[in-house]
């Protein structure tokens, strides 16, 4: 098993930039990772996944402007958000799967932090 502890969120305006970190309990070298997003009202939706060779996949939303990233020495996984708009405003989760990544959907994923909101104003 292993814990998930996100951080950097915070409120930016539209245009701004932040950086996502999670800090996983153990080592996450062999695990899927991502970071997921929800909105009040909204579904869980992904964001982006890593594989443990650092193969990288976004969603349409992220694509151009977020970079996720892995630190397999130090158990970390970083969301890079640039170009920030308003629509990106929701609480932010990381996620880890013990298995190659596959379909980024939440029912891949089967363990998470507790979020870290991200607030973007006009």
């Amino acid at each position: 098993q292993v814990q998930l502890v996100e951080s950097g969120g915070g409120s930016v305006q539209a245009g701004g930039s932040l950086r996502l970190s999670c800090q996983a309990s153990r080592s996450i070298s062999s695990y899927c990772m991502a970071w997921f997003r929800q909105a009040p009202g909204t579904e869980r939706e992904g964001v982006a996944q890593i594989g443990s060779g650092g193969s990288a996949g976004y969603t349409n939303s992220a694509k151009a402007r977020f970079t996720i990233s892995r630190d397999n020495v130090n158990n970390l996984l970083y969301l890079q958000m640039n170009s920030l708009k308003p629509e990106d405003t929701a609480m932010y989760y990381c996620a880890a799967n013990w298995d190659s990544c596959g379909l980024l959907s939440r029912g891949s994923f089967d363990y998470w932090g507790q979020g870290t909101q991200v607030t973007v104003s006009s």
